[in-house]
């Protein structure tokens, strides 16, 4: 690849080498995965969801940021099996803020049990 033009290049701060893929179909295999996305660079991992929670999504891990990029341009939107697929760099500050609002709202649950408390039904 001519890396000399590649450098002069500005990214957004959100580029990053991995993808994170939604709805995919269920069904869909790794080697099915590296035909899509092996068009658009050397990957480094794919790690498809196989729990109720992960299923029809993916990671995707490539060895160059602009390979990720170009895939991500162009697969956002892309027809597998009549899903379209929604492809997204990968953010872990967004995925540890979830988690973290997930563990603070059940501290809050449990201590408002120990002490006995309980928040007013608001009607609308």
């Amino acid at each position: 690849m001519a890396m000399g033009r590649k450098t002069n290049l500005k990214l957004p701060p959100e580029v990053n080498r991995i993808l994170y893929v939604k709805n995919l179909p269920y069904k869909i295999t790794a080697e099915e995965m590296y035909d899509i996305f092996g068009k658009y660079g050397a990957i480094r991992q794919i790690r498809v969801g196989n729990t109720a929670e992960t299923k029809g999504t993916a990671f995707v891990v490539y060895e160059d940021i602009f390979d990720a990029k170009n895939a991500c341009d162009h697969l956002s939107g892309f027809n597998v099996c009549n899903r379209y697929l929604v492809v997204l760099y990968y953010q872990p500050h967004k995925a540890y803020k979830k988690m973290d609002l997930q563990k603070k709202t059940e501290e809050l649950d449990k201590l408002k049990t120990q002490h006995g408390l309980s928040t007013p039904d608001i009607k609308k």
